[in-house]
């Protein structure tokens, strides 16, 4: 069933049409800039109605308001405007997660002579006050931290580190920490003070011996602190750390002596393999150095892949192979994985090789 419309619209419109043959629409805002000062960022929606006349000689229509971001949402009028006649841009700006200066911009377009206009809304938010779940979100029964893991990020070989980390008594009651923690022997832990009163913030300082944990690259370890709390008293942690070995400070002459790790190729591509298949390809790597190059150690990124040196100790030109195994068992789709090899190598201790392919539905027996 098709709709009719209003007879008073319909002659609107009528009029609309004539009008726009004869004459054109112009408009004028009366600003087009407005700054709406210092606000609060949880004082909720602001807005502003940008006033319009139409100074043209026929009925101005507002098409379309497009705002520079998602945070600012406009309205207008929607009906056409007769000459002499007012209307509205109204344009709202929410403040919420967005404290500093802002300035945005409202892009109107219409049927007049200059089609297209731009307004700016623009001003400061103030930053509403922090509470403790803003600065510490992460709650352990009473305590609060920023992140139940506690990351060391990267950590030298050559002695320990103590890195302090924030926690904070959200309780009506103060909380005692037990001198007895379980940790791996690399690495301590401590509380200061060991009673947190109702309200207070103290730090677990904790100190990482990288040397200690005789692995490199990217690790990751469980403590856990005891507290007198009735409930929860057992807070359990992840502590992690990214490992690199130590070199001292070498001149030009000790490194033009020093081992060199060179690879043949760094990238392999296994193109399609079937589901369920174990596939396997050899990276050579050289010792273009003066001095016995030592491969310190191979991990994958995951556990699908293996790597394994054919020999860890290369003299000065010697070559060697690293085999990388992946297993497709259970994957499906475009697959990159991998394999980071640690050596003595000091300008260079670290290199990747990486293995790829499309894995697609298949079985073993394929």
């Amino acid at each position: 069933m098709k709709k009719k419309l209003p007879i008073a619209l319909y002659l609107l419109f009528s009029c609309a049409l004539a009008w726009a043959q004869d004459g054109k629409a112009t408009y004028e805002f009366e600003e087009v800039t407005h700054n709406f000062g210092n606000i609060s960022e949880a004082g909720g929606l602001i807005s502003h109605d940008f006033v319009f006349t139409n100074t043209g000689d026929a009925p101005l229509v507002v098409s379309s308001v497009r705002a520079s971001c998602g945070c600012t949402t406009p309205r207008w009028s929607k009906e056409p405007i007769p000459p002499g006649e007012k209307g509205s841009i109204t344009a709202q700006y929410n403040p919420l997660n967005r404290p500093g200066t802002f300035k945005k911009s409202i892009t109107v377009t219409t049927n007049a002579s200059t089609p297209t206009k731009v307004l700016y809304i623009q001003g400061i938010v103030q930053p509403k006050p922090k509470t403790p779940e803003d600065d510490y979100p992460t709650a352990m029964g009473g305590l609060r931290l920023k992140y139940r893991s506690l990351n060391m990020a990267k950590v030298l070989t050559n002695e320990p580190v103590t890195k302090s980390f924030d926690v904070y008594n959200d309780s009506d009651e103060p909380i005692v920490f037990s001198a007895n923690t379980l940790t791996p022997d690399h690495i301590d832990i401590k509380v200061q003070p060991k009673e947190l009163l109702p309200n207070q913030k103290g730090s677990i300082l904790l100190t990482y011996d990288a040397k200690a944990r005789k692995s490199l690259g990217f690790s990751s370890d469980r403590v856990t602190l005891f507290t007198n709390e009735a409930e929860d008293s057992i807070k359990q942690l992840t502590v992690m750390a990214t490992i690199e070995e130590y070199f001292p400070p070498m001149d030009e002459e000790e490194l033009a002596q020093a081992p060199r790790l060179k690879l043949a190729n760094t990238t392999y591509d296994f193109g399609t393999i079937n589901e369920g298949k174990l596939v396997k390809t050899d990276f050579t790597f050289t010792n273009t150095g003066k001095s016995p190059l030592n491969i310190r150690e191979t991990k994958a990124n995951c556990g699908c892949t293996v790597s394994s040196p054919d020999k860890d100790t290369l003299a000065p030109g010697e070559s060697s192979h690293i085999t990388v195994t992946f297993n497709s068992k259970g994957r499906r789709g475009r697959q990159q994985k991998m394999v980071t090899i640690f050596s003595n190598d000091p300008k260079t201790p670290t290199q990747q090789i990486v293995i790829k392919g499309l894995v697609k539905a298949g079985t073993e027996s394929e």
